[in-house]
């Protein structure tokens, strides 16, 4: 009975305790992990909505880039930080993809994290080639890649990673056999690609635009289901010769740690739904090929554990073994 009566008030304390730390919350700037180096696509969406949510918060939401192991080394910084609010966790779908490419990872994306919300879904994805590439077209592409002896290769921010998952979909429904090159984050990959390291890649548009503009990349396709608004002259992927390849891509999503007080959760919610509906945030994310969500949390837990199972039968079609 008095060990029954200890934990109660144990319980209340620290309930009494949560309370009042999600009363004054925040009272200090907020660790934002982006687990990817500086310059790729997460990093450059994040920013934006950081810096109106710091606004509207009264304290900075600083970003602290952790690259490395496609995301798993900043991931696993923030399921072991304290669940205090002071610590998110910003991914894209790598996050659910790791679980299926690594056999064991040392973290679970389910039960080590709180969900706060999806913040944009992708409306898909951009193939982009070096200029020294002689195709001008998805088809030419293609016949260059199915030459005996052809020596193209793609390159990817990591193994299992969206993007290489979209490079081998168009490797299995193309008849290609395009070799992969991993890098540690898509700012890396983006610099191979300029440098002419990799022949092609598919990936979110947000890193790649000015370099079309500016001639330095060549744009053949685009894998959503409807031509992107800010390059209409680029046709689809079913327009250009793969009709079987429809890509949307991926999502960019905040997390807490586990035991994060709900308060805190809700809060957080709260202010990035409200930063979403900024016009000059739902711009940012429709310039880099982006929808602004904003959904509840459980509701985007729920769509985590969807993706997980999902992606798993992704990344067994396209036959990446486990590391």
């Amino acid at each position: 009975m008095l060990a029954r009566c200890c934990a109660v008030a144990m319980l209340l304390a620290a309930l009494g305790v949560g309370a009042e730390a999600a009363g004054d919350y925040p009272s200090r700037p907020i660790r934002v992990i982006a687990p990817f180096p500086p310059g790729g696509t997460l990093d450059l969406l994040i920013r934006g909505p950081a810096d109106q949510v710091g606004a509207q918060l009264g304290q900075a939401l600083v970003i602290d880039n952790r690259g490395g192991a496609n995301g798993i080394i900043g991931t696993d910084i923030a399921a072991k930080a304290p669940p205090d609010g002071y610590t998110l966790l910003a991914v894209t779908g790598s996050f659910v993809i790791n679980p299926s490419v690594y056999r064991k990872l040392p973290y679970d994306v389910i039960r080590d994290f709180a969900p706060i919300t999806n913040l944009a879904r992708a409306t898909g994805y951009l193939m982009v080639i070096h200029p020294s590439v002689p195709a001008r077209s998805v088809r030419e592409l293609i016949a260059l890649a199915q030459q005996p002896g052809s020596r193209l290769v793609y390159g990817s921010p990591g193994v299992g990673n969206p993007i290489q998952l979209a490079c081998e979909m168009f490797n299995q429904r193309a008849g290609t056999q395009l070799m992969h090159v991993p890098y540690k984050g898509a700012g890396p990959l983006v610099n191979a690609l300029l440098a002419g390291e990799v022949h092609m890649t598919i990936m979110p548009p947000i890193a790649l635009l000015e370099h079309i503009k500016g001639g330095t990349m060549r744009a053949l396709a685009f894998t959503g289901p409807a031509r992107w608004s800010e390059l209409s002259e680029v046709p689809t992927m079913a327009e250009a010769g793969v009709p079987d390849l429809v890509y949307e891509g991926t999502w960019v999503g905040l997390f807490a740690p586990a035991a994060t007080p709900r308060a805190i959760v809700e809060r957080l919610h709260r202010e990035v739904a409200k930063a979403l509906a900024t016009p000059r945030i739902a711009e940012i994310f429709r310039q880099a090929g982006y929808v602004p969500d904003g959904g509840l949390p459980e509701a985007f837990g729920s769509f985590v554990k969807a993706e997980v199972a999902r992606y798993a039968e992704i990344v067994r079609a396209a036959g990446i073994q486990p590391e």
